[in-house]
């Protein structure tokens, strides 16, 4: 681990899209871990720049720069580098938090590099920076009324989570901080070793 106050060794960037009517949409999930992250590592309020809104602070002792863009999710990759570049964080050791369709609602799981999988942002992040980042999958879930085998899905993302699933998503958000704080003192391989396999809503 670094000393506090030497340079981070990650950026952590959560994806949304700018502005109050995205604010509670499951595309959004990524700035809501972020936005909790903050809040409970009290980190100065976020600011203007590279793009993106950003913060900075220590997350279990480890100096981390938080970064969420602000020129919508299919743009996501610009600020992100533009963030890296500044602060000379290489590509393996920035975590990407994105919602997930193809994980359950309230499933949260860590993985290493790999593919977009048709989502957007990652799409942009890999287009400006390569595969080799880590990412942070927040489980949201398919459409229950959608059509079998229905590729589709930004109807569902770009929605609100229902009320009844507050609890919930906050129980996610809380596992999503704790997942960060283990990458950023322990590396994402002996993250994904503690964290994968564990169930969160419903855990506390």
């Amino acid at each position: 681990m670094s000393p506090s106050g030497e340079a981070s060794r990650w950026l952590v960037a959560g994806l949304g899209n700018p502005g109050p009517k995205y604010a509670r949409h499951r595309h959004n999930i990524g700035f809501m871990v972020l936005d909790a992250l903050a809040r409970s590592s009290n980190m100065p309020a976020w600011s203007d720049k590279h793009g993106a809104e950003v913060t900075s602070g220590l997350v279990a002792g480890e100096r981390v720069h938080l970064v969420k863009p602000q020129e919508f999710m299919n743009l996501s990759g610009f600020a992100i580098q533009r963030a890296a570049q500044f602060h000379k964080i290489a590509p393996e050791n920035i975590l990407v938090v994105h919602d997930e369709i193809d994980l359950p609602f309230g499933a949260v799981r860590l993985k290493s590099g790999g593919g977009h999988g048709g989502h957007n942002g990652l799409r942009s992040i890999i287009e400006q920076l390569g595969a080799a980042f880590a990412r942070l999958r927040m489980g949201v879930g398919r459409d229950p009324k959608a059509p079998p085998g229905a590729k589709e899905a930004a109807g569902w993302v770009l929605a609100d989570f229902p009320a009844a699933q507050a609890p919930h998503v906050d129980e996610m958000l809380a596992a999503g901080c704790e997942d960060i704080a283990t990458v950023v003192t322990k590396g994402i391989t002996a993250a994904m070793n503690a964290h994968n396999g564990r169930s969160v809503i419903g855990s506390s």
